[in-house]
């Protein structure tokens, strides 16, 4: 990971020169403004990783600068705390009303400072990473727990059994729960005025389910059914949305990947209209392997060829056709009915 860099904006000179040092001993770069206006300068010029900011200074204060600092796009967004010697609760309000990211007291310990950068430069990294795919909220839920900002500890939740089959939700109800995957398959569809089935999404564990219609506050629009016995974790759906609006920034991320993800599914849509079928099972495939096997061991992809259909949006035996081509292009190999991709580099290049 390259190295960090702190810029420190106080007009106390010892408190300046001796946090710097603290920082530079921490393994981060760290540059130095006695004033406001200076600070801003540097900001704009310098971009640092993070910004540490007294509030009472000659010329420019600490709301001043994180004023102008919140309204320049390239910087709107990069962690600010503030010091203070102040410990007005108004100081505090009108600090975190106005962007700010954390709040420390003078004098203050060496932890505190280091604490409160380690975790809001993580935090910072979470909401800035590009997620992208099906499995996108998934992964930065599971982001966010481990990094500390999602507080969902899943230990208190009791896993529910489910059998091959059984329904999970249904569309048209009303959620009550966010769903865990600790073991076990399960397959997110709809069904067509036409009567035919369109799966929307596949779930493995590790993944969250159910959380589309508790972060847009409709009822399902999908039904979700176990291919594989699994477990799963209910965990009540209020107390999720409880911790996501503790912090607007985490809702803000969760609001921005649902709109990716519906502009995603609508590309899937015109891509099962448009592409051609070795395209799309090729995709499915590579899709479905992301999705089941995580990146590990290709253990090989165990789904009914009426699943996989579902999932493209094409007829059984036109499936079986496909998948029989590829066979023999030595792209896959089926064994005992599991499908392993022999040659996902090749397997990809079918999509363009």
């Amino acid at each position: 990971m390259p190295q960090r860099t702190i810029l420190i904006i106080d007009d106390n000179d010892d408190l300046r020169e001796n946090t710097a040092e603290l920082l530079s001993l921490g393994g981060y770069k760290t540059l130095t403004a006695e004033n406001g206006k200076k600070g801003v300068a540097m900001i704009l010029s310098e971009k640092p990783d993070l910004v540490v900011c007294d509030i009472m200074m000659p010329e420019l204060d600490g709301y001043g600068v994180l004023h102008l600092v919140r309204k320049n796009p390239e910087m709107e967004d990069v962690p600010f705390i503030f010091l203070t010697a102040k410990t007005e609760r108004g100081d505090f309000r009108k600090g975190m009303e106005m962007g700010a990211d954390d709040y420390l007291t003078k004098p203050f310990e060496e932890h505190e400072l280091m604490n409160a950068i380690e975790s809001r430069l993580r935090k910072y990294e979470v909401l800035n990473k590009k997620y992208a795919g099906a499995g996108s909220l998934n992964e930065l839920a599971n982001d966010l727990r481990s990094n500390g900002m999602l507080t969902l500890d899943l230990e208190k939740y009791v896993a529910e059994s489910y059998l091959k089959k059984q329904t999970v939700y249904a569309e048209g109800k009303r959620p009550r729960y966010l769903y865990y995957v600790v073991s076990g398959k399960v397959k997110e569809f709809k069904i067509h005025e036409d009567g035919k089935e369109y799966i929307v999404d596949l779930y493995s564990a590790g993944d969250f389910m159910g959380y589309m219609a508790l972060l847009e506050e409709r009822n399902y629009e999908e039904s979700a059914v176990i291919l594989e016995d699994a477990e799963i974790l209910l965990i009540p759906g209020d107390e999720f949305m409880d911790m996501v609006y503790a912090d607007i920034s985490i809702a803000s991320k969760f609001i921005k990947i649902i709109a990716q993800n519906i502009k995603e599914k609508e590309n899937r849509l015109l891509n099962l209209a448009y592409s051609s079928l070795r395209k799309r099972v090729a995709k499915a495939l590579v899709e479905i392997d992301d999705k089941f096997n995580k990146g590990g061991i290709n253990a090989g992809l165990e789904i009914s060829r009426e699943d996989m259909a579902h999932y493209i949006g094409t007829a059984t035996e036109s499936l079986i056709r496909t998948i029989s081509d590829f066979k023999s292009e030595k792209l896959i190999e089926v064994k005992e009915g599991r499908i392993r991709i022999t040659d996902l580099e090749k397997l990809k290049n079918l999509l363009y």
